[in-house]
């Protein structure tokens, strides 16, 4: 009979915790150093623009995206920590963005400046549990529930994340407020492997409370772990006149 406990245990051990879960998907997504070139395809009703972009990160407490775009060039966003800082080039003008101003979306897309902005492991904010699997976009997927924990201040009060259970990648992702509102919906489209990091370069958010409305984000190129100059992340940067 101990060979059948041992079997009981193989089946046992095999059921991932939902905190392993987010781990191996906070893998995916935390590296020293990243740099990207991309573009968002904002679409309200009708109206479509592109705007490209290259950014840099260091961890999740520093972050510069430039715009490149010729309408939008040398307008940029700075992340130091808690703090979001936003240089509009024809303007020749700098703000820290704060309070209501952090909710509008990025360059009038869906993406926020909070959701920039936010650089916290999900285990820190959020209560963990698994809903249950099933596919999504092609691919089994665990389904999470996280709802924020007691006392802390969080975007949004709950999500609910469809995580592939071979890659670790979130492919889908519903954020709802604490009314229970459907606030946003993120779907990846495209994954791509960097060594033993998989990542999205492809998805759509579609913030619930504009209407018609989406933003497709699409990763022409990206770089992990490479060195980027101390001065990349620093207001002179943020302000400095624009270079191809």
């Amino acid at each position: 009979s101990g060979m059948f406990i041992v079997g009981l245990l193989g089946v046992v051990s095999a059921e991932m915790t939902p905190e392993q879960i987010i781990k191996k998907l906070d893998f995916n997504n935390s590296f020293q150093t990243s740099y990207c070139e991309a573009r968002m395809q904002i679409k309200v009703g009708r109206r479509k623009v592109t705007k490209a972009f290259r950014s840099w990160e260091a961890g999740n407490q520093k972050g510069l995206i430039e715009f490149t775009s010729r309408r939008d060039q040398g307008s940029r966003v700075l992340k130091l920590g808690e703090e979001l800082w936003l240089f509009s080039a024809s303007a020749e003008s700098e703000i820290k963005l704060s309070g209501e101003m952090l909710k509008q979306g990025m360059m009038g897309s869906d993406y926020s400046y909070q959701d920039a902005l936010d650089n916290a492991k999900l285990l820190d904010l959020y209560d963990v549990k698994i809903l249950g699997k099933e596919p999504k976009e092609g691919h089994s997927c665990y389904v999470l529930e996280l709802i924020a924990k007691k006392d802390v201040e969080v975007s949004y009060y709950r999500r609910k994340i469809w995580v592939d259970q071979k890659r670790f990648v979130a492919l889908a992702e519903e954020l709802y407020a604490p009314s229970g509102k459907l606030l946003k919906i993120l779907i990846v489209e495209k994954v791509n492997q960097y060594g033993k990091r998989y990542y999205p370069v492809q998805m759509v958010i579609q913030d619930k409370l504009r209407k018609n409305s989406e933003t497709r984000f699409i990763i022409d190129k990206i770089k992990f772990d490479l060195p980027i100059e101390a001065d990349v992340f620093t207001r002179q940067k943020l302000t400095s006149r624009y270079e191809r």
